[in-house]
């Protein structure tokens, strides 16, 4: 048995097989391009089907998650939007003469890090979603679509770290709680599993080669455990169901 600590997002208890989420594989490459201006408009319309993609988690974080926490996927639109950001891409692209997805990824890396270099905790999480908006664009111009669970059972869903669109868009009904290595508890992330009431634990120090294994989520003590002796086990399992009564 092992126990792993991290930061609680909410309090609650999840008992399952721990899922590793891993995410599509993709080598990012600084190519030349001989038109400047062809790629300046496939970046594009790769931006406006980002847009369009938005639209849709909106209206899906709207039905799961309510107005506010919908209301995300509007300020992913409007960094989307900004003239900052579009000059940027679109300058490297015309005097570097640079591929599309190199253009974002170098923009939204530099964006990113001046969120995370700033003092306020909120702002600071802010970096995350520049890498998300940047993502996703990227993932357009490169014809990779988003992860999934492949899974027939409900799972705890184990990742480096969610963006807000992937937690929107995975199918709630296969997780019993989300566990990533990294983020805060001021991520959009963490908000959206708060207003979902789905248990989360941030920041969890857990070793690699767990998939698979069976594993308990305390999130009142913010703890993660591997393995659980059946005594233990027996034990949240009491507790989990109190707990669904009182709810």
């Amino acid at each position: 048995m092992v126990v792993c600590q991290g930061k609680s997002v909410l309090k609650g208890i999840a008992i399952g097989k721990i899922y590793l989420y891993e995410k599509q594989e993709y080598v990012l490459e600084q190519k030349q391009v001989a038109d400047a201006e062809a790629e300046v408009a496939r970046f594009e319309a790769a931006k406006e089907t980002a847009i369009g993609q938005l639209d849709d988690l909106y209206e899906k974080a709207l039905a799961e998650a309510g107005e506010e926490q919908a209301m995300i996927f509007d300020v992913h639109k409007m960094m989307l939007d900004d003239g900052d950001y579009l000059d940027a891409i679109t300058g490297l692209i015309r005097s570097e003469k640079v591929n599309a997805e190199y253009a974002v990824h170098t923009t939204g890396e530099q964006f990113a890090a001046v969120f995370a270099s700033m003092d306020d905790e909120y702002m600071k999480a802010r970096s995350a979603d520049v890498k998300d908006i940047s993502g996703r664009v990227i993932r357009i111009l490169a014809g990779i679509g988003d992860g999934s669970i492949a899974s027939e059972e409900p799972v705890i869903l184990l990742a480096d770290d969610l963006t807000p669109s992937e937690t929107v868009s995975l199918d709630k009904s296969k997780i019993l709680a989300f566990v990533t290595r990294n983020g805060s508890a001021n991520s959009h992330t963490a908000i959206l599993a708060r207003s979902m009431n789905i248990p989360a634990l941030v920041s969890a120090a857990i070793p690699k080669g767990v998939n698979g294994k069976y594993a308990i989520i305390d999130g009142f003590k913010g703890i993660l455990i591997l393995d659980p002796e059946e005594e233990i086990l027996k034990e949240y399992e009491k507790k989990q169901q109190n707990e669904k009564k009182r709810q």
